[in-house]
């Protein structure tokens, strides 16, 4: 039996931990987008050694687009995909680190266009085929900073444009657990992790790097997703790290 999940912004980072961590497990079909897939670059991701039984299907979906999501799922559809089983929206847009009187409001715009509508779109896309799974889930990639319960204590006013659209798809990953009830849908912050946009954050708060690895954040997000059921993980939002539960 196989299972198939899709993740976007696999490019690099989390994204490509993910992909790397899941394509090298057997009878596994793992959907990734990138920006541009016959962008040359992208090759490395084709040539990526796949477990017994397992494949890679590499789509083209521009987080900001209205209709690439849609063009993506035909085509895993055209190359015999008709069930989806998980949905990992981990692309995502961090802008300049500044608080709410100093944000450009083109930031907020972008920032939200792509972090709060790109996974709606995509949600849209995908569902009639992760309603086909025995056990669907969906699983945002979201941030400690967008926890409103939490802003004051995580210090995350400065991040203001990044934590608003954030904490709005946020309240989307809520509302699809609660108008489907067959579904595991929950929402993780992956840690402070050793990518780029980890990284200026961990500067950002007078850190030299971001204290998580790549391999420790994937490791635990993908365990955290295997666990999952609909009674005690969906409707929630995690720590990785730690598995603490977030609070909105």
């Amino acid at each position: 039996m196989t299972t198939t999940v899709f993740i976007t912004g696999v490019g690099r980072g989390i994204g490509r931990g993910l992909l790397e961590a899941y394509l090298a497990r057997p009878n596994h079909t793992v959907i990734g987008s990138v920006r541009n897939s016959a962008d040359p670059k992208y090759d490395e991701l084709k040539a990526l050694p796949a477990g017994e039984g397992s494949k890679l299907i590499l789509v083209s979906i521009e987080s900001s687009s209205l209709t690439d999501p849609k063009k993506a799922v035909e085509e895993v559809q055209a190359a015999g995909v008709s069930v989806i089983d998980i949905v990992i929206a981990n692309a995502g847009y961090a802008p300049p680190t500044v608080p709410a009187e100093q944000v450009e409001i083109k930031d907020v715009v972008e920032a939200f266009n792509v972090n709060t509508v790109g996974p709606i779109v995509l949600y849209q896309a995908v569902r009639p085929l992760l309603e086909k799974s025995a056990q669907p889930k969906w699983l945002s990639v979201s941030t400690a900073a967008a926890s409103i319960d939490r802003l004051d204590a995580y210090n995350a006013s400065f991040v203001a444009a990044y934590g608003i659209s954030k904490a709005a798809q946020n309240w989307f990953t809520v509302g699809v657990h609660s108008a489907n009830k067959s579904f595991i849908v929950f929402a993780i912050h992956p840690g402070l992790v050793q990518t780029e946009m980890g990284n200026a954050g961990a500067r950002s708060l007078g850190l030299k790097e971001a204290p998580n690895t790549i391999e420790e954040s994937v490791t635990k997000t993908i365990d955290f997703v295997e666990k999952s059921t609909r009674e005690e993980t969906s409707g929630k939002f995690f720590n990785v790290i730690d598995g603490a539960v977030i609070p909105w």
